[in-house]
Parts: C-alpha cells; sequence; structure tokens
C-alpha cells in the first residue's frame, strides 16, 4: 500500500516513514504542510494519508482541515490524525464527515510498532481506528443516550469506538464472541438504532458515542 505522510517535524516524519515501511507500506511522498499534502496526494493517490493535526502556519487545525478537503476530493482515501494531545473534537469532526478509513492516534503510539501498524493497516482497510485515550475521555463525558448502557456495554462500546473486531473485543475483556455479539445487540436496542446492515449499525454506535460526548 502507498501512504503519504504530512508531519512539520523532520525527526517524527523520519520515524514515521521507518514505522510504515516496517509495516509493509511503501511511502509515494512526505510533506511538511497542509499544501504539500494536497499536491502529494493528487500526484500519488495513496492508499493512506498519516497526517498531523497541527501544521504550518498557524499550528491549529490543519491537518484536519487537509484530511476533510482530501476525503471531499478523493473521496474513499483512508486518512489518519495523529495528534500530541487528546483533541476528541477532531475524531467526531472527521467521522461525522465519513465513516470509514478514518483513524485519530496519539503520536505516542508510534512507538509501539505492532500495534501502530495494526490500527493504520485497519484504517487503510476500511475501518476505524481511535486511539484509546479519546475513548476514555469521551466516556468520563459521556451524556444522556449513553446512560442506558450498563458498565460492560460501555466497555464493548469503547472497543467499537477504537474500531476493535468482535474477536479484539472478546479477547481484550477475555469473554466469548457470542457474549460480545449480545453486548452489541443490546447496544444498538438500547441505542435506538435502525435496523440496517451490522457494520453501519457500528458506526452509527460510535457515532452517538461521540456525539452524546461533545453535548
Amino acid at each position: 500500500m502507498r501512504a503519504v505522510i504530512a508531519e512539520d517535524s523532520v525527526l517524527l516524519r523520519v520515524g514515521l516513514i521507518k514505522v510504515l515501511e516496517m509495516g509493509g507500506f511503501q511511502v509515494a511522498a512526505e510533506a511538511g504542510d497542509a499544501e504539500g499534502l494536497l499536491a502529494a496526494v493528487a500526484e500519488h493517490r495513496p492508499e493512506l494519508a498519516l497526517i498531523d493535526v497541527r501544521m504550518p502556519p498557524g499550528f491549529t487545525d490543519e491537518g484536519v482541515r487537509a484530511a476533510m478537503e482530501i476525503r471531499r476530493r478523493w473521496p474513499g482515501t483512508p486518512v489518519v490524525l495523529l495528534s500530541q494531545y487528546v483533541e476528541e473534537r477532531y475524531a467526531a469532526d472527521l467521522l461525522s464527515a465519513n465513516t470509514s478509513g478514518v483513524g485519530y492516534l496519539l503520536k505516542q503510539r508510534v512507538a509501539d510498532v505492532a500495534d501502530f501498524v495494526a490500527a493504520v493497516r485497519r484504517v487503510a482497510d476500511g475501518g476505524t481506528a481511535l486511539d484509546p485515550q479519546v475513548v476514555a475521555q469521551l466516556l468520563l463525558r459521556r451524556s444522556d443516550p449513553l446512560a442506558r448502557l450498563t458498565p460492560r456495554e460501555r466497555e464493548v462500546l469503547g472497543l467499537m469506538a477504537e474500531g476493535r473486531s468482535n474477536a479484539g473485543i472478546a479477547q481484550a475483556l477475555v469473554v466469548s464472541e457470542s457474549a460480545v455479539a449480545k453486548h452489541i445487540n443490546n447496544i444498538f436496542a438500547k441505542l435506538d438504532l435502525p435496523v440496517v446492515d451490522a457494520d453501519h449499525r457500528r458506526v452509527l454506535a460510535v457515532l452517538r458515542f461521540l456525539g452524546a460526548s461533545r453535548a
């Protein structure tokens, strides 16, 4: 898979290139700002864009706005936002615009190469990956729509928000996959989600989770 990296820190950018190459990605281009990122995506049409949230010139949300522009101009391009701190509104904004091929991870996750590569690959394959710290913060700020969930169901929903599969949730909680499926069905029912395909309902549940936490 071809990837494009946008990160203004040269040292971190070099590290990200090495990590992605170790994970089987081919880094087609690198950029230090949003303008360079958009040009690189236009030229290479990568299977993944790895983007720093804060980049020149303002070091605010340039990376988020660039990610949104990428999804508008080249729909379906998987994007992973990297942030130094937990800023969950950016994850919610990106997910609200499109619900597949999206990730939001803290830069400290890069140190755990195996987990970082697995999360990035999950996004490249069309899934989602939210940093556990982002999910934990959202859970602490939950509001009424989530109040009907049991503590175990909130745990399951939090792991769903991280982008984990039923098997991954079962492994994390040391329960059976059938138990996980039961919890997920209960979550769908308690959040009053429409009866549609299972994958779409998972995304709707995560969006409800994010939206409630921002209320």
